[in-house]
């Protein structure tokens, strides 16, 4: 059998070099290509050393340590032992991320006889399992499984970081009140020329008990100044007298309107403080601000940080004082 050495050792260098530079892209750490190239070749001598019959005494749990502990060292330097820990930490997690989902890809694949046929009985009658992955498999599915994982990862720190932006929202019109979950969003500068009163946007399906037959429907695909004066003049609407039509410049669009309701009382929830206000404006949206459903309003960031001014009075209370 022909070992080649050179193609095991790039091949491991390079896998090596994939596995720290996702660990420095989880902990948000700058590194330098040095550092993860020598930490990735002193990793993928290691491996070398296993076709050294010599150097057996060093395939141990206790060397296999020590060698990660010295790729890490020379990879991120040592600030601390928190820091050094946590580094640790992530790299074992894409290590058995990555080696899992290699696994996983290959008996997946696999038929039942092939299965059947790495599964042998010891002499004490205890089951193992032999296992083949050629290097070429090796190489597509671990950076399959580290795009993925990536992939994975970057979507949850985007929900974290929504979710740090979320309040509770509460809305009361007369008799009727909803509830949902609004996102904080602090670019949205829109308010009524009138009476500067900022606008919180809603899903107008929140509303559909209580406006007009085909609302929604008409407001995604009509022109709402044109919607404004039909629903103006319909008996059934109770609302007629809240609405408002306020002006607004979408992106890469010229201005456009937006229909608002007038509400009676708004309140925003967010870690334990609440902002309680009359005077803000329900703009509403005939689609869907979040795919995932994860918030149903755009809260004006005025709301949560308190306005000054005259006109401009805002009832803000701490829960539990």
């Amino acid at each position: 059998m022909v070992v080649y050495l050179d193609l095991i050792f790039l091949m491991n260098l390079l896998i090596d070099a994939s596995l720290l530079l996702m660990t420095a892209w989880i902990r948000r750490q700058r590194v330098r290509a040095w550092r993860i190239t020598a930490s990735a070749a002193v990793g993928a001598a290691y491996v070398l050393m296993m076709f050294l019959p010599e150097l057996s005494f060093l395939f141990t749990f206790l060397v296999k340590f020590l060698f990660s502990v010295v790729m890490l060292w020379i990879a991120f330097g040592y600030a601390s032992l928190q820091n050094y820990l946590r580094n640790m930490g992530a790299f074992y997690m894409v290590n058995f991320a990555a080696a899992g989902g290699i696994l996983g890809i290959h008996y997946l694949l696999q038929n039942s006889g092939e299965v059947w046929s790495g599964i042998w009985y010891s002499a004490s009658g205890g089951l193992g399992f032999s296992l083949e992955v050629g290097s070429i498999f090796t190489i597509i599915v671990f950076f399959i499984v580290v795009l993925w994982f990536k992939a994975v990862v970057s979507s949850r720190r985007t929900v974290e970081r929504v979710e740090s932006c979320l309040a509770e929202v509460q809305v009361r019109i007369d008799e009727t009140t909803v509830r949902c979950m609004g996102l904080v969003d602090t670019g949205n500068q829109l308010k009524d020329p009138l009476t500067r009163w900022p606008v919180m946007v809603m899903e107008a399906s929140l509303w559909d008990q209580m406006l007009p037959e085909s609302f929604l429907s008409r407001l995604a695909a009509e022109q709402a100044d044109n919607l404004i004066m039909e629903w103006s003049d319909e008996d059934s609407f109770p609302w007629r007298d809240r609405l408002r039509l306020v002006p607004y410049r979408g992106i890469n669009k010229g201005s456009q309107f937006m229909i608002a309701l007038k509400p009676d009382e708004v309140s925003v929830v967010q870690e334990g403080r609440t902002v309680t206000t009359g005077r803000v404006l329900i703009g509403l949206d005939g689609g869907r601000l979040s795919m995932e459903s994860a918030y149903r309003a755009i809260i004006h960031p005025v709301l949560l940080e308190g306005m000054s001014g005259r006109e401009e009075e805002y009832l803000v209370s701490t829960s539990g004082s």
